[in-house]
C-alpha cells in the first residue's frame, strides 16, 4: 500500500505524504524545454511519450508520494468534439457548443480521441520510479466542465445571468457529462491510475441554493462510481463556502481544501482525510516564510489523516528549489 493509500484507507497519521497540484509542468526548466518545441498544449497532452515523460519529471527531482498524469480537465470536452485550444496569456478557449452533435457522440469515438491519455497512464504505471507511489488520474467535476463548455473560457469572477437561461440545455449537458466522465474515469483506472481526483475549479461561483443541482448531485454520482471501482476519490470543490456540507453530502474519501479556508475549523468539523490548503504564492516568498506556513498545516493536521498539498496548482514562476525544500521538510516532520 502506498503512503497516500495508507492515509486514505487506514486513516494513518504517523507520516504525511506529499504531492502537489500542477507538480508536472510550467515551473520546471525541463518541462519548458519540451513546451518550447510543442506549442500546441492539446497535442502535447495527446503525445503519450512526452506526456508520460512530463508526468515523471517531478518524481526524478523530488521525493513525492504520487505522480499525477500530465493532462487537462478539458480533454473531456475535446473528446466530445468541442474545439479546445489554449491561448498564451489568455487560457483555454472553447469552440461553439452544438447539443445536436453532442448527443450523437458514441463511446468508441470518444475513446479513440482520448486513447493517448490512457496509453500515457499505462506507460507511467510501468516505470520503476512509480514503485510505492500513487498514480493519480483526474477529471473535472460536471459543474466546472459545464461552465467551460457553455461559457467557452474561464469566467474569472462570475457568470453572466444568461448562463442559466436554457435550463433544458444544462440538464442535457450534465447527463452527457455524467456518462462520459464515468467512461473517462474507468479507462484511467484500467490503465493504472489508483487514485482519482475530481477538480471543481469553479465551485465558488454558485450560491448555496444552487449547490444541490449543480455540484452535490452530479459530483456524488461520480464519487459513488469511483468507489464502486474500489479506488479512493479526492474532491477539490475550490472556493466552496461550506466544506462540511459538501463532505456530508458528496462523501468523498478525501477533501482538498483551498487556501481561503481556515484549516483549524476544517480539522474540527471534517472527519474524513484532508488534503492541501497551502497558498501556492507562499512558494514565491522565502525559506523562513515557507517553513512557517507549511508547519502551520502540519501542526494543525498532525492528529488528522492529512496529505500535504497546495490550495491550488504550483505557479509558473516558482523556483524548483523551494519545492525541493518543502518536500524535504514535510518528509522530515
Amino acid at each position: 500500500m502506498t503512503p497516500i493509500q495508507e492515509t486514505i484507507l487506514n486513516k494513518k497519521t504517523t507520516n504525511t505524504p506529499i504531492w502537489l497540484m500542477r507538480q508536472a509542468g510550467r515551473y520546471l526548466p525541463e518541462f519548458r524545454e519540451i513546451r518550447k518545441n510543442n506549442p500546441d498544449f492539446i497535442k502535447l497532452c495527446l503525445n503519450e511519450t512526452l506526456s508520460s515523460e512530463v508526468t515523471l519529471q517531478p518524481l526524478k527531482r523530488f521525493e513525492l508520494d504520487a505522480a499525477i498524469i500530465f493532462s487537462d480537465i478539458l480533454m473531456l470536452p475535446y473528446g466530445l468534439n468541442q474545439k479546445v485550444e489554449f491561448k498564451k496569456d489568455f487560457g483555454p478557449q472553447l469552440g461553439d457548443l452544438n447539443i445536436e452533435d453532442l448527443v450523437k457522440i458514441n463511446e468508441t469515438e470518444f475513446l479513440k480521441k482520448l486513447d493517448p491519455v490512457y496509453k500515457s497512464i499505462k506507460k507511467v504505471s510501468e516505470q520503476n520510479l512509480i514503485n510505492n507511489k500513487s498514480l493519480i488520474g483526474f477529471v473535472g467535476a460536471p459543474w466546472t466542465l459545464l461552465v467551460y463548455m457553455i461559457n467557452k473560457h474561464s469566467p474569472k469572477k462570475e457568470l453572466e445571468k444568461k448562463f442559466f437561461e436554457n435550463k433544458n440545455l444544462i440538464k442535457k449537458i450534465l447527463l452527457i457529462l455524467d456518462k462520459f466522465l464515468k467512461i473517462h474515469i474507468e479507462q484511467q483506472i484500467k490503465n493504472g491510475a489508483n487514485v482519482i481526483q475530481i477538480f471543481d475549479s469553479w465551485a465558488g461561483l454558485l450560491d448555496e441554493n444552487d449547490l444541490p443541482n449543480y455540484i452535490y448531485n452530479p459530483t456524488l454520482s461520480l464519487v459513488d462510481y469511483v468507489k464502486s471501482l474500489s479506488v479512493p476519490v479526492i474532491c477539490f470543490p475550490r472556493g466552496i463556502k461550506n466544506y462540511k456540507n459538501y463532505c456530508d453530502v458528496v462523501n468523498p474519501d478525501v477533501v482538498n481544501i483551498d487556501y481561503d479556508v481556515d484549516p483549524i475549523s476544517i480539522s474540527k468539523l471534517i472527519n474524513i482525510p484532508v488534503q492541501g490548503g497551502l497558498d501556492p504564492k507562499v512558494l514565491l516568498t522565502d525559506i523562513s516564510n515557507l517553513k512557517k506556513q507549511a508547519l502551520k498545516y502540519l501542526d494543525i493536521f498532525k492528529d488528522h489523516p492529512y496529505i500535504f498539498n497546495l490550495g491550488h496548482g504550483v505557479l509558473p514562476q516558482t523556483n524548483p528549489e523551494m519545492v525541493d525544500y518543502l518536500v524535504k521538510m514535510v518528509k522530515d516532520y
